[in-house]
Formats: C-alpha cells, sequence, structure tokens
C-alpha cells in the first residue's frame, strides 16, 4: 500500500516528480493534473493509496486532492494525530535500543527504590470487579473483562494499581516511610492512541505509607523533586553508556497549579497550556488536578477515589522531539476519609461508598499514603530520543498509524 506524505505534494513544481517516483509512473507521464487522473484511474483498485496531510493546503494541494478523491481509492489521514518530525532519525538502532531499554529501566528502578525507600512487590494483573479495586481513570474507560471458568465469575484487567497498593501495604505491614514498588502492565482498551498513547499500558507503580503530618503540599513537592532527580542520574547513566543520546534535562523543578495555568493561559486548552508552559519551564509539575477551576471545567479528569485533588501532582518535561509537553508521572497524596467523602460527592459517585475498599477507606481501616505511576515507556523514549512509543513497546496499531510510520522512515515494534 503506498503511503504518500502530502507535505511533498503541495507545490506543483516538485509534486508530479515526488508522485512519479513514489508511484513508480511511466515515463511517458505527463506530469498535470489530468495525466495524474489518468495514471490513478489505471491502477490497481486493490492497491489502496494513503496520503499522510501536510500541515498547511496549498491551493494546489487543495487541487491535487480533489484528484485523487475522484480517482475512488485515496485514503486521507490527518497530520495531527502522528508528530513525526520533520527529518527524524532515531539517536539508536532497533538491536541498540533494546539493550539500551533494558539497562534503563533496571537503573532507574534502583534509583528511585533507594530514594524513596521502596521495596519491590508482585502485582496483580486482573482483579474481582466486585472489590471496587479496579480504577476508572477519567470515569468513562472500559474494563477488558473475561470469565473466570473455574470460579463462575468475571476478572477485570487492571487500569491501574492505586487502589490495591494501599491496601497491600496495610496486609504486608509496611511501616511509615517505607513503601512498594511494582510493575505495572495494563490494557485500556479506550485509549485513543497517537504518538505518547497505545493500548497497553506499562508503568512503574509505586505507593508509600506517610503520616498525617506529611499529607501537605510541601512533602508533594520534595516527593516531586526526588523522582525528578531519579529520572536526570538515569539520564545520565543512560548517556555516559550511549553517547549519541542528547537529552538534557532541567534539574530544577518549576511547580505551578492548574488554575494559574488557566489564569495564564486563559483561551488555551489545558493541553495547549502545558506545552506553552514547558516551552519555558522545561522540567515543571502541575499541581491540583480534578476539581473545577473557576472558569467551572477541571484541567483534567481524575477519579474522585485515589488522587487528593488538593494534594496530586503530574511531572511534565519539554520533549525536544516532539517540541511538546511530556507527561511521564501522574501521583499524588492519596484520599484521606474526609477527601473521599467530598469528591465522591463532588463526582457523584456516592454508589461506591458500599464497594469494600472504600468502606475500609471512609472507616479509617488504610493507611495513609502517598503514590503514582512512572510511564516505563514514556521514560524511555523520552530519555533515547524516540517519536513514537510504538518504538519501544509492542502493542496494537491501527492502520492509519502504521501508514504514516511507515511514511517517516519509523519502525513500530
Amino acid at each position: 500500500m503506498p503511503v504518500l506524505d502530502g507535505g511533498k505534494l503541495t507545490e506543483r513544481e516538485t509534486a508530479f516528480s515526488y508522485l512519479s517516483e513514489q508511484l513508480a509512473f511511466p515515463d511517458y507521464f505527463g506530469r498535470n493534473l489530468d495525466a495524474l487522473y489518468d495514471m490513478l484511474t489505471s491502477m490497481d483498485p486493490a492497491q489502496t493509496i494513503t496520503v499522510i496531510e501536510p500541515d498547511e493546503e496549498t491551493q494546489f494541494y487543495q487541487c491535487l486532492k480533489r484528484v485523487f478523491t475522484d480517482a475512488g481509492f485515496t485514503h486521507f489521514i490527518s497530520r495531527e494525530r502522528f508528530e513525526f518530525p520533520k527529518g527524524y532519525k532515531p539517536s539508536l538502532n532497533l538491536y541498540e535500543t533494546q539493550a539500551a531499554i533494558g539497562i534503563l529501566k533496571r537503573t532507574f528502578e534502583d534509583t528511585l527504590s533507594n530514594a524513596l525507600n521502596l521495596k519491590r512487590v508482585s502485582a496483580p494483573l486482573f482483579v474481582d470487579p466486585a472489590t471496587g479495586l479496579n480504577d476508572d481513570l477519567n470515569g468513562v474507560e472500559r474494563p477488558v473483562v473475561f470469565e473466570v471458568k473455574q470460579t463462575g465469575r468475571n476478572g477485570a484487567v487492571v487500569h491501574s494499581l492505586a487502589k490495591w497498593k494501599r491496601l497491600a501495604l496495610r496486609d504486608y505491614g509496611f511501616p511509615v516511610g517505607e513503601g512498594l514498588y511494582t510493575d505495572m502492565n495494563a490494557i485500556r482498551r479506550d485509549e485513543d492512541m497517537d504518538n505518547l498513547h497505545s493500548i497497553y499500558v506499562d508503568q512503574w507503580d509505586w505507593e508509600k505509607v506517610i503520616s498525617e503530618d506529611m499529607r501537605n503540599i510541601a512533602y508533594l513537592k520534595n516527593t516531586v523533586e526526588t523522582i525528578v532527580s531519579a529520572i536526570c542520574l538515569t539520564n545520565d547513566a543512560m548517556r555516559a553508556r550511549f553517547p549519541s543520546l542528547n537529552w538534557q534535562p532541567d534539574r530544577t523543578v518549576s511547580f505551578v497549579t492548574t488554575q494559574h495555568l488557566e489564569d495564564m493561559y486563559p483561551d488555551l486548552t489545558p493541553k495547549q497550556r502545558e506545552n506553552a508552559y514547558t516551552k519555558e519551564h522545561t522540567t515543571a509539575c502541575i499541581l491540583q488536578i480534578g476539581g473545577k477551576l473557576r472558569s467551572g471545567k477541571p484541567h483534567d479528569g481524575r477519579a474522585p477515589d485515589y488522587d487528593d485533588w488538593t494534594l496530586n501532582a503530574d511531572i511534565v518535561f519539554y520533549n525536544p522531539v516532539l517540541e511538546r509537553a511530556f507527561e511521564i508521572s501522574s501521583m499524588g497524596i492519596r484520599v484521606d476519609p474526609a477527601a473521599l467523602d467530598r469528591q465522591l460527592r463532588e463526582s457523584g459517585c456516592d454508589e461506591r461508598r458500599t464497594l469494600s475498599f472504600h468502606r475500609q477507606l471512609l472507616n479509617g481501616e488504610l493507611p495513609l499514603t502517598i503514590g503514582g505511576g512512572i510511564g516505563q515507556s514514556r521514560l524511555s523514549m523520552l530519555i533515547l530520543g524516540k517519536a513514537h512509543i510504538g518504538e519501544v513497546q509492542v502493542s496494537l496499531w491501527d492502520d492509519d498509524t502504521k501508514a504514516a510510520a511507515k511514511a517517516a522512515g519509523v519502525t513500530l515494534l
């Protein structure tokens, strides 16, 4: 299936030569729109042509697009979903990439666990839906559910382990100041796939027991700075091992609340605000996500039953390859009974109060904790300078994604 870069079809002077080369037109091709139509209609109709549309459509491109459309078997896809930078070439080949991913993960795990006093534990891939342990993230995602023959009940693949980790800390007897981390692997079937998102999620999930006097913004910020330091130290080690890598993060974290972002950029969308802010502050932490802002809208969705919306954060770096804000971690101080009560009421989720996890939390039977997730593939993308998450993880991709990657010369695993 031919894949054409629409950016090379905007000017008459170069478009016909590009088409002739890519579609193997004969030497007698007349290099005009009528001749193009004749060539297209003489091709095998089963050979669909995909055109990745340009950033800006010229008048000539619009005329050319009509010819392709009239010919009847061309598929146009938006460039917005596929941020492959012009001239992008990965710093590492496939073999080097696989070696680097392994080293990166081992290095970061050791650095993070030592810095936060965490012990590695085993974690579930699926849970019983009736327990309320699974997280619904933004409130609309559907879990992958399957029937278990022996029990006659269903299992649900986890969306995250935020609630499970809190139970584990209690059941395993972790004291204040110590915590756990684990590999969290999930399937998010409703994910909108793009450069940063796939239906397969891999992250380090961590959780740590804290005391009541640690439930404050200062402790949250200190933990964020510790995680950023672990990321920077891992990057240092990777650059020493692989000299072609060139990401150089700012080690100083710039903290900003979602309300301040809205006040600074009232005419921008939340994602555009993050892009604008991280362009100036390349290592940022966005605070207080989930509750409504003065505009009446939240900056982003958060489930009401794990993070305290007044004490949570996203760690975001500026990605120089994609030239945009790049979230590495979602984290926060978890809800205590008062915060859970408030957030269930505000979000209209009072029916969850009867679930086992929620009853225990409202009754004060679970430890106070702080925790979060750190994307394994996301961190690999950033440190290894990759343009698409499919370069560092194996997943399923739609035809448009595969066509765009092929056109950009990018190999998806």
